[in-house]
């Protein structure tokens, strides 16, 4: 018995000191890359679902969330994450409102229209999030920003034109949706200055296991699926979603922020790479085109931010 507790103790304390691991920049990199490797499996995660409608995947994505990135908050914690959690306060319960959004928009996006379209469109929640942080924090907006992100409204622009021709207007909307709901969790981070994302996340976690399935009694959508939906579905939870978070959070202590815009491009490129590999699936020219735009603008605007913020050398 009690090497058995010794033995958790041990395991308890070996989590907490790796998040609480403060990486070199070199380390911070690979770790944020990490993360969008993370991320990017999230299209072909969905499109391995077979019969799951958005609100079934969100219920058993969400269900294996929450209590993976609570165990998390504990570890990290000391094993006290309440505190933590009622630390973020109003901004948390805001931006987790906002991440419900956001991940309802991402699920109905990649059903509705190729990956490669929705994970393009996505990528336009950071200039979301500097015209929202205009508008209602008053932060500046670099002249470089407004540059790339007239070039990124162009791809955009592209983009959505061709989803109205072959009738995947609505994925577009959603892709658009989900990037807005992305933008407005950043600004409410930035606004109350939370530092630690992960308590928000686990609170969207619980809003969109009680808002999925309270869709799903009052539609009528059972939550007895497939098990290959249910055993997807919730591995996207832990995996792409959660995992994720968790690296990313550590990296992000030693890579400046136009770093991260530059670097979460990873999510971007391979979320279409994968679904290309593994199934076949196919960018339009017109995604191409309007994606592509849309990256150079996040590069260029990354690239000119890290002129004049360089990154340390460790």
């Amino acid at each position: 018995m009690l090497a058995t507790v010794n033995g958790v103790f041990v395991v308890k304390m070996s989590i907490r000191g790796m998040l609480s691991f403060n990486p070199s920049y070199r380390h911070g990199v690979i770790l944020v890359l990490f993360a969008g490797l993370c991320w990017s499996s999230m299209g072909l995660g969905i499109r391995f679902i077979e019969t799951a409608n958005v609100w079934q995947i969100l219920f058993y994505r969400s269900l294996s969330l929450a209590p993976f990135l609570f165990l998390v908050i504990v570890a990290r914690s000391g094993g006290n994450p309440f505190p933590v959690i009622r630390k973020v306060g109003l901004a948390g319960l805001i931006g987790g409102v906002a991440l419900v959004f956001a991940f309802t928009g991402g699920i109905f996006a990649i059903q509705a229209t190729t990956v490669a379209n929705a994970m393009f469109l996505f990528a336009a929640a950071p200039f979301l999030a500097a015209l929202l942080g205009l508008v209602i924090l008053g932060e500046r907006v670099r002249t470089a920003t407004w540059w790339a992100m007239m070039v990124a409204m162009t791809g955009i622009a592209i983009m959505v034109w061709e989803g109205i021709s072959l009738g995947r207007m609505s994925g577009n909307v959603a892709a658009l949706i989900s990037a807005l709901g992305f933008a407005v969790f950043t600004i409410t981070l930035r606004w109350r200055k939370v530092e630690d994302m992960m308590p928000t996340v686990f609170l969207a976690g619980l809003f969109a296991i009680v808002i999925s399935a309270t869709v799903c009694l009052l539609a009528g959508y059972s939550l007895v699926l497939p098990a290959r939906d249910i055993v997807v579905a919730s591995s996207l939870g832990v995996f792409q979603v959660g995992a994720g978070m968790v690296v990313y959070t550590i990296g992000s202590r030693a890579v400046p922020a136009a770093d991260l815009a530059l670097l979460s491009m990873t999510e971007v490129v391979l979320g279409p790479f994968w679904v290309w590999v593994f199934l076949g699936e196919m960018a339009d020219v017109f995604t191409l085109l309007g994606g592509g735009l849309l990256l150079a603008a996040i590069t260029g605007n990354a690239l000119s931010g890290l002129r004049n913020n360089p990154p340390p050398i460790l």
